[in-house]
């Protein structure tokens, strides 16, 4: 499956942003959704991972009742409802999709499968 994210841009603190993923190759369904980021310097981080079918969302501490993981698997689409930006959410945010369960489980970064390009997002205080 080929994915590209989309939706980055430069907010100032307080703002929302959604960004898209968007599915190609085969069926979203048959796989795990994930969204990662990676800020300047740091390693890449897990932010929220979804089930092929939608159930029980996990987010990261950091970003937990501010950000909302959803996909529309007719439309081949993943989105990542982000609220209340701060600017320690910048960073360049990749959507990851894999259909071993190791993805909704806590998989290290360098296992999962399938990776979008990744798209910026910049939180200006």
């Amino acid at each position: 499956v080929q994915l590209r994210a989309s939706g980055g841009g430069l907010v100032q603190a307080g703002d929302s942003l959604r960004l898209s993923c968007a599915a190609s190759g085969r069926p979203f369904s048959h796989y795990y959704m994930g969204w990662f980021r990676q800020a300047p310097g740091k390693e890449r981080e897990f932010v929220a991972v979804i089930s092929w079918d939608g159930k029980g969302p996990y987010y990261s501490d950091s970003v937990k009742d501010r950000f909302t993981i959803s996909r529309d698997n007719a439309k081949n689409m993943g989105y990542l409802q982000m609220n209340s930006l701060t600017p320690e959410d910048t960073a360049v945010y990749y959507c990851a999709a894999d259909s071993s369960t190791g993805l909704y489980y806590g998989a290290s970064v360098g296992s999962i499968k399938y990776w979008g390009q990744g798209t910026l997002v910049t939180v200006s205080s």
